[in-house]
């Protein structure tokens, strides 16, 4: 994962969402890669991912603020931000704690050119970030 320009990864366990974020993106001109887990996300971040992830909240075994709290304990939050993908409309208490790691909300079914708005705008932050050496704490 040397090139830390464009990279998004898709963190959902719905394949046709993963496939169409992929598609969307990819189209867009982001470097997209997709995960279908929580454990499967900590795994690439452990490999060195670096960037926007977009984080479905509702998964099995390790749902998104899991995955949230086990990108924490493994001290994997800098150079990344998250967005969550999600077909909820109100947040739940699991959240709480964790919503400053989330930079923003996208709800599923979700506008195409939206998606990719949003991403583009969060990927500037995080090169700006980066750029500037500020690390998350």
């Amino acid at each position: 994962m040397s090139d830390k320009t464009n990279n998004v990864m898709i963190v959902d366990d719905d394949a046709h969402v993963r496939i169409a974020v992929r598609t969307i993106l990819y189209d867009a001109g982001f470097h997209v890669i997709a995960a279908d887990s929580g454990s499967q996300c900590i795994d690439l971040l452990k490999k060195g991912f670096t960037g926007v992830i977009l984080l479905d909240i509702m998964m099995p075994e390790m749902d998104g603020w899991d995955t949230i709290r086990a990108i924490l304990d493994n001290k994997l939050e800098e150079n990344i931000a998250i967005i969550m993908l999600t077909a909820k409309n109100v947040p739940d208490k699991k959240m709480i704690g964790l919503q400053e790691y989330v930079v923003d909300y996208i709800t599923k079914p979700f506008d195409n050119e939206d998606l990719i708005q949003k991403t583009s705008f969060i990927m500037s932050y995080v090169h700006d970030r980066n750029n500037m050496g500020i690390t998350a704490e």
